[in-house]
């Protein structure tokens, strides 16, 4: 009985402080923060959902290609002849259930001009070097395709390092380099319209593109999803942005020859992040940054992906912010963690008042209060039901952006087996929502105070914004890469179920320990 008194007197004291001006400020701003991101959504679905308008348009007036390029004409022969050279660089690390199906889906690109395929490995030891030397001898006649040791980084991250050699090796005619991570899946056309983008507009300095996330069903893998999606808009422009995405990157070859702008120098010379840097360095000197519209890749995730690899991601994702090229684009990237870090907790705080509100009324369902404590108890049903509307409205333009990008999918890669929205669950997607903006500020503050990550198996150290100091080690890190689940050290056996719970609380545990590297 005394507990339960207790509990009434927590739940009504928390709902009437919940009604103060700063909660109300706190709530309202959480129902802003939804109808933002709703807004921002339906902005990127419209510029998608024009794309597709643009395919059916073309199909209806014959153009059975409408996938791969706009005018018909553009498939003769005599413009084909014309294309530039295009280097596909591609590093790898590890082999995972979706890597085969990724990389068959880039080197089977319908690119009508000369092309060349580099895989980039850091040792023969390493699973995908032989996987990939397989599949380079099945299509030995039908491509041209290389894989290279790029050797062990010393000087920056292991990806870095083997995009720079990637560059170094790539063909002497080459006009653009582009950029692929291994886990993106591409679209017959899609080399074809970056390339075509790049030459009707040569003050490109990059063009990227952003991957649709394919939920595997367990919750991180919706995490992850639900981390990725507010991102997503700012790839949706049909044009201009100040986003890039790592994943996808077409560049002009020769700013990789002749270190233009220092886009080799500040990636080599203790980069962490490719696409974080190269952002910085298009910023400072007012480069252009363009994602065409169909410049959007499906992106299956691990089949077994534990909440655990989620947080190892965030971890990653947060850790970016922590390096930078210059003092600038140190305060940009502060800036970036204090206003993501607000706004996380500021989503999550109304759902947490909504609960208070919510129990609150109930238990005076089992007792007799005052008129005052009804009245409270009303206006706190009145901000739960502004919230509850305002998530509705944001899931529902989340769901119309996923819906319009699985469908811009499916006709950009008609071959393929179609995509579909029905493996989606939309109520682990909110709970996604809540969990992935709850532990972001603690993730971004770990990567803060610690200054190191472990990245696939290798551990980097970061001072002033750029690495220092590289770990390896054949006991460092994990087996499996966080999103793909790639074996990445060639051992055989399923993935070690660890729980969430025990890797924060690992990660707790070194926070407080003392530095070894400190000086």
């Amino acid at each position: 009985m005394a507990a339960l008194e207790s509990l009434d007197s927590f739940l009504f004291s928390a709902s009437r402080a919940f009604l103060s001006p700063f909660s109300v400020f706190v709530q309202i701003q959480g129902c802003l923060i939804c109808l933002v991101l709703a807004f921002g959504w339906a902005c990127a679905a419209y510029v998608r959902n024009k794309e597709i308008k643009r395919m059916k348009n073309e199909l209806r007036r014959g153009n059975t290609f409408g996938f791969l390029c706009h005018d018909i004409n553009e498939l003769e022969h005599s413009n084909q002849v014309n294309l530039p050279r295009v280097t596909v660089v591609m590093p790898l690390k590890g082999f995972g259930e979706h890597n085969l199906h990724n990389w068959k889906s880039q080197i089977t690109s319908l690119y009508g001009g000369p092309i060349e395929f580099l895989f980039l490995v850091e040792s023969t030891e390493d699973p995908a070097y032989h996987a990939v030397s397989r599949l380079i001898k099945d299509y030995q006649d039908e491509l041209d395709a290389k894989i290279i040791v790029a050797g062990y980084s010393t000087t920056c991250s292991q990806k870095i390092h083997n995009q720079l050699v990637g560059a170094e090796k790539m063909h002497k005619d080459s006009k653009y380099i582009l950029f692929l991570d291994d886990d993106v899946r591409l679209h017959p056309g899609s080399i074809g319209a970056l390339t075509a983008e790049m030459e009707k507009n040569p003050e490109i300095f990059i063009q990227t593109g952003y991957p649709l996330d394919l939920p595997s069903g367990s919750l991180g893998s919706y995490c992850i999803y639900e981390y990725h999606m507010p991102c997503s808009m700012g790839f949706a422009t049909g044009g201009r942005t100040f986003f890039l995405w790592g994943g996808c990157m077409m560049m002009h070859a020769d700013d990789f020859r002749n270190d233009n702008y220092g886009v080799v120098s500040e990636l080599r010379d203790g980069g962490y992040s490719d696409d974080m840097t190269l952002a910085a360095i298009s910023g400072a000197h007012k480069k252009l940054i363009t994602s065409p519209p169909v410049a959007v890749f499906p992106h299956p995730l691990s089949s077994d992906l534990s909440f655990s690899r989620y947080w190892n991601y965030l971890r990653k994702q947060t850790f970016v912010l922590e390096s930078y090229v210059s003092k600038v684009n140190r305060i940009m990237n502060r800036a970036l963690f204090s206003v993501h870090c607000y706004f996380s907790w500021g989503f999550v705080a109304p759902y947490v008042m909504a609960v208070i509100h919510v129990a609150a009324s109930l238990r005076m369902r089992y007792g007799s209060y005052s008129i005052e404590d009804e009245t409270l108890i009303s206006g706190g049903w009145l901000f739960v039901g502004c919230l509850a509307i305002c998530t509705a409205i944001e899931l529902l333009s989340m769901w119309n952006l996923t819906r319009i990008e699985v469908h811009l999918c499916n006709l950009l890669s008609p071959e393929a087996p179609p995509l579909s929205l029905a493996t989606y669950n939309w109520c682990l997607v909110f709970v996604a929502m809540l969990v992935d903006n709850f532990l972001y500020p603690i993730s971004a503050l770990r990567s803060h105070f610690t200054q190191s990550i472990n990245w696939s198996g290798i551990i980097y150290y970061l001072k002033d914004g750029k690495i220092y100091k590289i770990d390896r080690g054949n006991d460092i890190g994990p087996k499996y890469s966080d999103l793909s689940g790639k074996n990445l050290h060639g051992k055989r056996g399923s993935p070690p179920k660890v729980s969430f719970i025990s890797s924060l609380a690992r990660t707790l545990v070194q926070w407080r320990q003392p530095k070894k590297y400190d000086v």
